[in-house]
């Protein structure tokens, strides 16, 4: 199995709630952040993506809260993506304040929308192939 992609972000004051806890939208623009900086670590020119008329898209998102991130916590964020064959796939994300400390998990369905037609594409993985340079990032083989 191919490693995650692996960021690093600082908890902002403004992306907490009035607890002091990163808010709930904060960790959907986190994962976020993750997914599209992984796909430029793997060499997808997102410019090009969304010129050629694709985006990807979240078809449904679950947040798992396990303990609390407050602001100035640095967190390291993992994104990794599963593909099925089918018209969607899986991005998880791991937020954790030190290797052994699992703060919370982000898993959501997604797809790569055509912009045109507004249908997900039937192969995403081999839309993504065509892209990556490193698609190993992607979770991804040179093989279909």
């Amino acid at each position: 199995m191919d490693e995650a992609y692996q960021t690093t972000l600082e908890v902002r004051l403004f992306d907490c709630d009035a607890q002091g806890h990163l808010a709930g939208a904060a960790y959907l623009n986190y994962a976020n952040h993750a997914l599209w900086s992984c796909l430029r670590s793997a060499g997808v020119d997102v410019s090009a993506l969304l010129r050629d008329g694709f985006g990807p898209i979240y078809l449904e998102t679950k947040i798992r809260f396990l303990s609390e991130f407050r602001t100035g916590d640095i967190i390291t964020l993992t994104c990794t993506l599963t593909f099925d064959g089918g018209k969607t796939y899986r991005v998880r994300n791991e937020f954790r304040k030190d290797p052994n400390t699992l703060g919370a998990e982000v898993e959501s369905v997604c797809g790569l929308l055509d912009l045109s037609s507004r249908h997900l594409h039937p192969h995403p993985a081999e839309e993504w192939r065509k892209r990556a340079g490193r698609m190993d990032l992607l979770g991804l083989t040179s093989a279909p």
